[in-house]
């Protein structure tokens, strides 16, 4: 249905062109738009409505033209059963079924590449959990994850070259509290104590890192290895090691939940490559700079920010970050630096996923960019912004984890539920709204279950080909024999992927995919509860197994861009209906 729809697209835009021509004015974009109401047809035509208002006309008087344009069309003459007029100005398309039934050809042919389009040379950097190496990986950074995996795999079935880079803090305050945590463990003294320092991490996991320094232990992680010295005296030791033992502790949340990342970016690297002073020179040359009670300003509303922003201060006044030197920079300052890095590194089109309190950054950056005076346009980087999530266990609140001192952990939702549940779960909702996770809905084995109910489809799909028998030829099915109208409303949502897809990806918005999958499991649900599939007409069967294996692939498709399996068995809490074999 691909080429169906490319083909009546093509047509649409020539009978606009017409209508547009004869009213003086340039033709409007093609574009179809799906019915809110299946009874409504196929596919529906806004356009006539904003050109009746700019031309200040009656839009069914426009539409009207504009059907009897694409009644002349040859593509509208194959593929297009019936055109009408309804409501303001809509015009619906009802499709022959010849132009549904093609969807599932298309499918079996493609099968994990159907949606995906080819390489496009286009080179995007996602940075994103970029967590500080400062305990475990809480619920929010499993947003993050979910969501940066996510989007780096929908930009990658766009055709795009995708690098995932980690963004880390391993040598500020956080850090320097860190390593004096670890040392009071290994001075025998824990929380409570009152040698014990109020800015100090209180997890669990202090008490594990201050061992393994005892013992002497090498600690590997993906970017960095460390072996302990065992010297209660080595506080740099210690903060080493601590680094590394978290750094490693991450890696293994990660792999946990399925996300890797092809680069890690350490944020000291600013500082002794010359970057974070290099990026203050330029600041100051391009004259966006002025002093103003002992401090270095720039002057980001000029670009659009709230209010212009501290750069640099002395060190008696304090600041958020602070260099070996002396000198002290607020955050910006090394963000800006981060940041020239990844387009003088060729990345053009950077996304960062942040949570909503960095709101605030994202103007300062911007502006900082723009003045740095390397020609970076105004919106770089684009930035996807989620909320913190809350957790439920037992119809109650869980806000903190033993283990790790604070909150919930990405590993103890994991160990409560299972990964394809969490990753499911933490891209279900746009990422700028709240989110409640529901530990006890996530071990539900019935409908109310999303993923359950999206993974049970394909189970039940594999349950039925089975039964038929896989080794089977279904390319040669007769796919004309697919009137139901279960099977019409099915192979139309097979035909949504390719668009939802490049849609997802363009406006990276992930639970666009989990919002299909829920649409494409109940118009298989509907289907498997109307119609029977192992059929005494083996013209039928075959066909029907076509449409379910169909289903089945785009179905695994989606999962995987979401990093969710897509079982051939499983179990419901539930009775269900009786098979379709029965």
């Amino acid at each position: 249905m691909i080429q169906v729809k490319q083909d009546l697209l093509a047509a649409l835009q020539s009978a606009l062109g017409e209508v547009a021509a004869g009213a003086g004015l340039a033709p409007a974009a093609a574009a179809f738009e799906s019915p809110k109401q299946a009874s409504h047809g196929d596919l529906a035509i806004t356009a006539a409505m904003p050109m009746a208002r700019t031309l200040k006309k009656n839009p069914r008087e426009l539409a009207t033209a504009l059907l009897q344009a694409l009644q002349a069309q040859a593509a509208v003459q194959r593929w297009v059963q019936s055109l009408e007029i309804a409501g303001p100005g809509f015009i619906n398309l009802r499709l022959r079924p010849a132009a549904r039934q093609a969807v599932v050809a298309e499918v079996l042919a493609a099968g994990e590449s159907y949606g995906r389009q080819s390489a496009s040379g286009r080179r995007v950097m996602v940075e994103f959990v970029s967590a500080n190496p400062t305990g475990p990986l809480h619920v929010g950074h499993g947003r993050n994850a979910a969501l940066g995996d996510c989007i780096c795999n929908l930009l990658q079935s766009q055709g795009a070259e995708v690098l995932r880079e980690f963004y880390y803090n391993d040598a500020g305050v956080q850090i320097a509290n860190l390593g004096l945590s670890v040392q009071r463990r290994l001075q025998g003294f824990k929380p409570g104590d009152a040698e014990w320092p109020e800015q100090a991490y209180n997890g669990e996991y202090i008490a594990d890192i201050a061992a393994d320094f005892a013992a002497r232990k090498t600690v590997h992680a993906d970017d960095r290895e460390f072996t302990a010295s065992g010297d209660v005296a080595d506080l740099h030791g210690i903060t080493q090691f601590a680094v590394a033992f978290l750094r490693h502790e991450q890696d293994l949340d990660l792999q946990a939940f399925g996300v890797r990342f092809d680069h890690y970016f350490l944020e000291s690297s600013l500082y002794s490559s010359g970057r974070v002073e290099e990026t203050v020179r330029r600041l100051v040359a391009s004259g966006k700079t002025y002093e103003k009670d002992g401090a270095l300003w720039l002057r980001t509303t000029d670009y659009g920010d709230d209010k212009d922003r501290v750069m640099r201060k002395s060190a008696l006044a304090g600041a958020d970050s602070t260099v070996p030197d002396g000198t002290i920079y607020t955050y910006f300052v090394p963000d800006v630096a981060y940041h020239v890095t990844k387009f003088e590194r060729g990345y053009a089109e950077v996304v960062n996923v942040q949570g909503t309190d960095h709101h605030g950054t994202v103007a300062r950056v911007r502006a900082g960019l723009q003045a740095v005076g390397l020609g970076i346009p105004p919106g770089y980087p684009d930035y996807v912004l989620y909320k913190m999530i809350a957790v439920m266990k037992g119809g109650q609140e869980v806000k903190m984890s033993k283990r790790a001192g604070t909150s919930v952990s990405v590993r103890d939702l994991i160990d409560w539920t299972s990964r394809d549940a969490v990753r499911f779960f933490l891209i279900s909702r746009k990422a700028d709204t709240e989110f409640t996770f529901d530990v006890d809905l996530a071990l539900q084995a019935n409908d109310e279950n999303p993923v359950f109910y999206v993974q049970y489809a394909h189970a039940r799909i594999c349950s039925v080909l089975a039964q038929y028998g896989r080794d089977r030829d279904d390319t040669s099915a007769d796919l004309s024999l697919l009137v139901a109208p279960s099977e019409a409303a099915l192979m139309l949502k097979l035909a949504e992927y390719p668009e939802m897809l490049t849609r997802a990806a363009a406006e990276r918005a992930p639970h666009d995919v989990a919002f299909y999958l829920r649409d494409l499991a109940a118009a298989f649900h509907t289907y498997y509860a109307s119609e029977r599939f192992l059929v005494d007409d083996a013209a039928l069967a075959r066909a029907r197994m076509a449409l379910l294996a169909a289903t089945a692939q785009v179905l695994r498709n989606a999962l995987a861009l979401l990093g969710v399996s897509a079982p051939q068995a499983m179990v419901r809490e539930a009775p269900v209906a009786q098979e379709a074999a029965a």
